[in-house]
């Protein structure tokens, strides 16, 4: 892929570059590359990076229901918001004034636990004490219990496959999804801790809170003021590294092959799914390793046919319809319902993500621009014969630009909102 016209270095994060680059220029040459990056961003505060578009710096009030809230989630075409907490003083602190992020894998995953909880209660015979509606637990009642060694058990993966789409459609327009609130899930599965930056913090520690420490996003608050000023994310941060192509910085680090920085880190033990098996199941193994997609291979369990990301749970809350008629919904099955799907709904967002696929022989500046171009969170590796060796995430490539000094953080974490002691992210 081609470099940017020069008249693209006008762009904000064009500008960013052109900071690191009149601040490499005049490092100590003895520092190594590595220490001349960490330098540069450390100089640069977060107030320098570009506003995301003010449809994103959208906050969600703590008193929506879950529908509510995919509802804005969607037309506001993103993946998750803060949650304001209206129970809060108005001079409150933003710790105080947010309860955390929601996120649609979150609402999703937390919807479907509840299920297995109203199974796995009604497999042991006992009275179904969780707030489902009689309509999913009618739908529960009609599945198959096993006896197992240590007990009776079922679990949702069952009762979906058993039900097919309309368990997921009975799910959603039920009172239960329409009327819990966004409050009430705090603390539960992938409910994401808030952790916001001030604008005096830097762009070094901007870095290393999501690669290192995962945070999927940033908000940037203002101290003293009623709102949150910016929201940055891992696709922003890649966006403005691809800006960069042609510095002198980032031409010395963005030559660097795959391997040389020792990517992809989980060579051979990629996690994957069947294209047989269940989509529940592909949601539930990204919730349960704590990653943001799976490859879905072949029956020969070596080549990728597609890739299911954990942003493209949304379609089960907006979509449910897809599912109609389906006695089991396999990944595969999953795959092509969204393709068709969107071939006919040119307004639904975000796009369904294909795979993308690259060599360890190609430099970090190429998966740069491929992903950005495409507007992907992964990338796999593949070898001989195109199969699978390993994946490469955007929280991968940010954790190779920088490092963290000891003890860079002290006291930062102090006072900040812990994630919840019932949380199951």
């Amino acid at each position: 892929m081609e470099s940017p016209p020069e008249s693209a270095r006008s762009s904000p994060e064009a500008e960013v570059g052109m900071r690191v680059e009149d601040l490499w220029e005049i490092q100590e040459p003895q520092l190594s590359p590595s220490e001349k990056l960490n330098s540069c961003f450390e100089s640069i505060f977060v107030t320098s990076f570009p506003q995301a578009p003010s449809s994103q710096v959208i906050e969600i009030p703590s008193d929506s229901s879950l529908a509510d809230a995919v509802k804005i989630l969607s037309q506001n075409k993103i993946m998750s918001a803060p949650v304001r907490n209206l129970k809060a003083p108005k001079n409150a602190s933003w710790i105080d004034r947010y309860i955390g992020i929601v996120e649609f894998a979150g609402i999703t995953v937390w919807l479907l636990h509840q299920s297995e909880l109203a199974a796995s209660e009604k497999g042991a015979g006992s009275p179904i004490k969780e707030p489902i509606t009689e309509g999913i637990v009618a739908r529960l009642n009609s599945v198959k219990v096993e006896s197992k060694d240590d007990g009776i058990k079922t679990s949702v993966l069952e009762a979906t496959d058993s039900m097919g789409g309309t368990f997921l459609e009975t799910l959603i327009t039920s009172d239960f999804y329409k009327k819990t609130k966004v409050q009430d899930i705090s603390g539960s599965f992938r409910w994401a801790p808030f952790l916001a930056l001030q604008k005096s913090d830097s762009f070094l520690t901007m870095l290393l809170l999501l690669s290192k420490y995962r945070m999927k996003s940033l908000p940037v608050v203002v101290l003293g003021e009623e709102k949150i000023d910016n929201i940055i994310t891992r696709s922003a941060v890649v966006h403005m590294l691809a800006e960069c192509v042609g510095l002198h910085w980032f031409e010395n680090w963005g030559k660097m092959k795959l391997h040389e920085l020792g990517l992809p880190s989980n060579r051979n033990k990629i996690i994957k799914v069947s294209e047989d098996d269940s989509i529940i199941k592909a949601f539930q193994l990204m919730r349960k390793r704590r990653i943001g997609g799976v490859p879905v291979v072949d029956n020969s369990g070596n080549k990728a046919i597609g890739n299911i990301s954990i942003r493209d749970v949304q379609y089960l809350l907006t979509a449910p319809e897809m599912y109609k008629g389906y006695r089991s919904i396999t990944a595969k099955d999953f795959i092509r319902s969204i393709k068709s799907y969107l071939n006919t709904h040119d307004d639904a967002s975000p796009r369904f993500l294909g795979l993308l696929t690259c060599h360890s022989e190609n430099t970090i500046k190429d998966i740069i621009l491929k992903l950005d171009s495409e507007k992907m969170q992964r990338i796999y590796v593949v070898g001989k014969d195109d199969n699978l060796e390993g994946v490469i995430t955007l929280r991968d490539i940010i954790s190779r630009l920088v490092h963290e000094p000891n003890g860079y953080f002290g006291d930062f974490f102090d006072g900040v909102v812990p994630l919840p002691q019932n949380s199951r992210v």
